[in-house]
């Protein structure tokens, strides 16, 4: 199987961003879960990999699928849906996994993240972001650092550091299995 063409351009489009003119803050990876779409800044992706099912780890978190082998390196991956109290994803042929670089305690911890699809990497302007809502949303507020308006749709921008190592249980089952994981 190979990594899905939108993906294989967004990833070239995050390639380009990291090593090509300093990236905006405003630029953003689009992605899919559960038919909405989110994004996360530019500056935390660090790749997007093709799906592999993740080893199960005991008494992980529930939203920590597991882990995988990421050149050598132990990397915790998780489901954004069940961390916003819904169903977990479906794996489906466009399914990926997003592998981030979030904020915890101080360091920096790399975290992967089941989308269902890839879409694009867009630039959204600060004028076209709103503060996210204080009620009606279906994930906590704390989660959300704006609401994108693009093309006449909406995108919840999401606070990666928050969502992904907001939790000390998801923080500390991401650190304990870091630190577990064998050197080569």
């Amino acid at each position: 199987m190979t990594i899905p063409q939108s993906a294989a351009a967004a990833l070239s489009a995050v390639d380009r961003s990291l090593h090509g003119a300093p990236v905006a803050p405003t630029q953003y990876l689009t992605f899919t879960l559960g038919g909405e779409a989110f994004a996360i800044g530019i500056l935390a992706i660090k790749e997007i990999i093709e799906y592999r099912p993740p080893t199960a780890v005991p008494m992980a978190p529930p939203a920590v699928c597991g882990v995988i082998n990421l050149r050598g390196a132990v990397v915790p991956v998780m489901d954004p849906r069940v961390r916003f109290g819904q169903t977990p994803s479906s794996v489906g042929k466009r399914t990926c996994i997003v592998i981030v670089e979030v904020a915890q305690h101080e360091e920096r911890q790399v975290v992967g993240v089941l989308v269902d699809a890839v879409n694009e990497v867009l630039e959204i302007p600060a004028a076209d972001i709103e503060p996210p809502p204080s009620f009606g949303a279906r994930i906590r507020v704390d989660f959300i650092a704006g609401i994108g308006k693009v093309r006449g749709n909406f995108v919840v921008l999401l606070d990666a550091d928050r969502v992904l190592a907001g939790d000390e249980a998801l923080a500390a089952a991401v650190r304990e299995h870091a630190a577990a994981a064998p050197t080569h």
